[in-house]
Formats: C-alpha cells, structure tokens, sequence
C-alpha cells in the first residue's frame, strides 16, 4: 500500500500518478480557484480595516490613493447671532442713513448771499479781522513810510506786504514811499517800487500813467527816474 506523497521507493516522488526520480524538482500542485478567491477577500478586507483604522487615528478621510490629504483650515466661526448676511445688511443700512443725512443737510445749507459791491468798494477785509476804508488804509501806509527812523528793512518789509494786497498803491503812498528811499539814499529801491507799480497794474495799461503823472513833481523833486527813462523797459 503506497504511502502519501511516497510511491516506488523510498525516495521516490509522485506527480500526477507517475514516480519522478530521485534529486528531481516538483512544484508545488496550483491552488484550487475555490481557495484563492476567499484569501483575496480576506487580504482586501483587512487592508481596508486598517488602512480605517489609521485614517481615525489620524482624524481625517482616507483617500483614494490611500493616503491623507492636508484639509484647508477652517474659517473662524462668527459670534452667536450674527452672520454675513444680517452683517451686510446692517452695512447696507448704515450708508443708507450716512447718504440720507448728508442730503438733508445740504438741503437745509442756506446759500450765502453775495456781498455788496459797495461794502467791498469801501472797506477793505484783512486776515487780522479788523475792516477799515480805504481813506484809513492811505493813511496808515503813508503814516508808515514818514517815520523819520525807518530803515532799510522796514522799508522792505512795507514794500512786500502791499504787494501781497490785490491792489495797487495809491499814489500819495508811493510817494510817501519814494522820500523813505531818498532819506535812506537808496535810489536802486526807488526806481524799483516804480517797477513794481507797473507790474500791478497788469493788463490796466492806463494806471501806470495816471501814478507817473501824479508823482512827477516828487520825482523832479528828489532826482528819481523812472524805469523808462534808464532804458529798463527795453532791456
């Protein structure tokens, strides 16, 4: 009676009912399909428990490709009782309200009335607040220029704040002006103040005239020409 897996000696092997000889290589007999298809449910069944497993560990979702994709951090929650939508709508609201009110004060906003041509004629508004008429501005400028101890920067100073006024000097303070620049000796100042009265004058091409004309006697008086007769004007 032959043995199991021994048959024809004691070295003997079978395969398929035939003795291989001794030393021969004899593979193994194949699995039968009724025993491989249960080991490779098996295998799937407990790759996928673990590969749950270590995806609750980690505290995200396996993917796909069996590895844990990074979640995008959350957005930080909103306070209880408020959320985008009430929160625009309270934006909405509040420019509603900012228009609303700018147009009403806007409506109630009187026009200012413009002011008289007289009233401007005859006084004269300065950054100090004080008004005074053009018969008290004449005479504090002239006042001003006769100090018999002005000096040269005084004269200076005088000089550059009426030409910062929008006007032009009347002539009884250029001449109160000119007798400052002879008492000084300063004949370059004089022909100067001269120039400037020109250039004030702007467009007005009949005021420059009319002050020369007005201030000739004081110029034969104290020696002083005028910028056209140095040639000035053409140079």
């Amino acid at each position: 009676m032959a043995a199991s897996g021994h048959e024809g000696g004691e070295d003997g092997r079978t395969r398929g009912g035939e003795v291989c000889p001794p030393g021969a290589a004899v593979a193994p007999p194949p699995l039968s399909p009724a025993l491989v298809v249960p080991l490779w449910s098996a295998s799937a069944a407990v790759a996928g428990w673990v590969a749950r497993s270590l995806a609750r560990a980690a505290g995200s979702r396996p993917s796909p490709l069996g590895s844990a994709r990074a979640r995008p951090p959350a957005r930080p929650p909103l306070p209880l009782g408020l959320s985008s939508a009430p929160a625009a709508a309270m934006l909405g609201a509040a420019l509603r309200r900012c228009s609303a009110s700018a147009g009403l004060r806007s409506l109630l906003r009187s026009p200012r009335a413009p002011a008289s041509t007289a009233a401007v004629q005859t006084a004269r508004c300065y950054s100090h607040g004080s008004h005074e008429t053009d018969e008290e501005f004449d005479a504090r400028w002239v006042t001003y220029f006769n100090k018999p101890d002005i000096d040269d920067w005084e004269l200076r100073k005088g000089m550059n704040t009426l030409v910062g006024y929008d006007l032009v000097p009347e002539p009884k303070i250029i001449d109160a002006a000119l007798r400052a620049c002879r008492r000084l000796n300063d004949f370059a100042s004089a022909v100067r103040i001269l120039e400037v009265v020109k250039d004030k004058a702007g467009p007005h091409k009949e005021i420059y005239p009319y002050v020369i004309q007005e201030l000739r006697p004081t110029l034969n008086e104290l020696g002083i020409s005028t910028p056209e007769e140095l040639g000035l004007d053409k140079a």
